[in-house]
C-alpha cells in the first residue's frame, strides 16, 4: 500500500458512493434487500456526507453474466477475512480501494478483474 494513499480521504479513494435506496435502484431490489445485503456483509460501507448517512462503494455493483447489474461475487469472503484480521469497514475499505504493488491495481479493481485468490492472499497475509 503506498504511503501517499494513506493520507487521501476515503472520499478521494472510493469515488463514487450509492445510499442504500440508490443500491437498491441499482439492483432492482426492494430496499429491505440492500439492507440484507449489508447485514449478510455482501456490501461494507460508512457513514458520510453532510447528514452522515450509510453509503456504499459504486464499485460494488457489477455486471452480471447476464448484463443485469449484481454485487461483485467475491467482495463478501475477502471482507470477511478482512474482518476476521480486525479491521473495522473503513479500513476494509481503505484497504480494499488503495492501489496495491503487487497486485498493479486496488485490490476491488483486481477483483472486478476475476483476480479473486491474489486479493485473498494478500488479504490473508494481513491477519
Amino acid at each position: 500500500m503506498s504511503d501517499a494513499s494513506q493520507d487521501l480521504p476515503l472520499d478521494d479513494l472510493v469515488g463514487d458512493w450509492l445510499t442504500l435506496p440508490d443500491l437498491a435502484d441499482a439492483l432492482g431490489v426492494e430496499p429491505g434487500r440492500a439492507r440484507g445485503l449489508v447485514a449478510s456483509r455482501h456490501v461494507i460501507g460508512v457513514k458520510r456526507g453532510e447528514r452522515k448517512t450509510f453509503q456504499v462503494p459504486a464499485a460494488f455493483v457489477v455486471a452480471g453474466e447476464d448484463g443485469e447489474p449484481e454485487v461483485l461475487e467475491t467482495l463478501r469472503g475477502t471482507v470477511i477475512l478482512l474482518s476476521d484480521a480486525g479491521f473495522s469497514d473503513a479500513e476494509a475499505l481503505r484497504w480494499l480501494f488503495t492501489p496495491e504493488d503487487t497486485l498493479e491495481a486496488a485490490p476491488v479493481e483486481a477483483l472486478r478483474a476475476g483476480r479473486r485468490a491474489q486479493v485473498r492472499r494478500l488479504a490473508q497475509a494481513l491477519a
